[in-house]
């Protein structure tokens, strides 16, 4: 469990900050984009993302191993 919450953290993460990568860049990555009702609040996802992201790893981090 602690393995799974940590990845699915990366991946939280890792598409939050394509989606700010996005926004301010211009360059097409991450998935924040390609979702319809979120036009016009990207960067917020994005930082949800990343809040999501952070919160998983602290789970990750408090779970007991084994």
């Amino acid at each position: 469990m602690k393995q799974l919450l940590g990845f699915l953290g990366f991946i939280a993460v890792a598409q939050g900050a394509a989606g700010l990568v996005t926004e301010f860049s211009g360059w097409r990555v991450g998935f924040v984009q390609r979702i319809g009702f979120l036009d016009g609040r990207e960067v917020w996802a994005s930082v949800a993302l990343i809040v999501l992201g952070v919160a998983l790893f602290a789970a990750a981090e408090n779970r007991r191993s084994g």
